[in-house]
């Protein structure tokens, strides 16, 4: 384990997975810029720790990027740490969904998470890249599929960084399974109002799947890992000197990984298939 503190930005720090983990980091000892949207939120991470600096960044606005950038280049001239946290969760039948809808899936999850890296690559030579993933990306969730791809698509894109990048900068790819955080209700509430607005005929269709994704979604807040064990693992991976490039967290995840390697595409849908029909 690595015994010095490290200097970390983290994405999403306004609630959720990505606040627990920056408070946690900032108690360990370790500098943390925690990327926030409103002034509320600055003001009160900042006051649980000195440690704790709070960034103004919308990942989706290159300007935003460009003024964190150098609001943390005159604060530190060096990144050990990028934690790409920052994430949505579109869902809905392929159907109807409105691609508008899918365009800001992507350009939240995987354009904007590229975007911040790229900003921030001159200070992470020799760091580290590590992106909250998902078991989504195995791509085998129905009506979730927008998640899923944007989340695969990340994946794919920093996998073939850590390829091909020259500055030793490492990428590690963590993926939980449901964790409960506020992404869910998010995310029903956002499907609820395109919902309500879709043809008739296509609405009657999907009702009992929409009804089942919106009980899902809330027992997520209850099932579903909880928060704090899933901070506690990713504060190990930060801290580790030689970590792997990816990493499953809770059995659902390690269970969904294995699946989507191990069994035919056809014998996958076959048995999600019956899942579904069951509801």
């Amino acid at each position: 384990m690595k015994k010095e503190k490290q200097i970390i930005l983290i994405t999403g720090a306004s609630s959720g997975l990505g606040r627990e983990t920056a408070i946690k980091l900032a108690m360990e000892g370790h500098q943390v810029f925690a990327g926030i949207r409103k002034k509320i939120d600055k003001i009160e991470l900042e006051n649980l720790s000195e440690n704790i600096k709070g960034v103004y960044i919308d990942i989706t606005n290159p300007s935003s990027i460009d003024k964190a950038f150098w609001f943390i280049i005159k604060n530190t001239k060096k990144l050990d740490v990028l934690i790409n946290n920052a994430g949505i969760a579109v869902a809905g039948p392929i159907e109807c969904i409105d691609v508008r809808k899918v365009k800001e899936q992507f350009d939240v999850n995987t354009f904007g998470a590229l975007a911040v890296a790229q900003k921030f690559l001159p200070l992470l030579h020799n760091g580290r890249i590590i992106n909250i993933s998902s078991m989504a990306a195995s791509g085998i969730f129905p009506f979730l599929s927008p998640y899923c791809a944007s989340k695969r698509a990340m994946d794919i894109l920093f996998n073939s960084f850590a390829l091909e990048n020259k500055d030793n900068i490492k990428v590690v790819s963590i993926k939980p399974a449901s964790i409960k955080t506020p992404i869910w209700n998010k995310s029903v509430e956002s499907s609820k109002k395109y919902f309500e607005n879709v043809n008739e005929n296509v609405k009657e269709k999907y009702l009992k799947e929409f009804l089942f994704m919106e009980k899902r979604a809330f027992e997520n807040n209850e099932k579903a890992i909880d928060s704090a064990e899933a901070v506690e693992k990713i504060i190990k991976i930060v801290c580790k000197k030689n970590p792997k490039p990816v990493y499953n967290i809770g059995v659902q995840s390690v269970f969904t990984e294995l699946i989507s390697r191990l069994l035919p595409v056809c014998l996958t849908n076959k048995i999600i298939k019956l899942r579904l029909k069951r509801i």
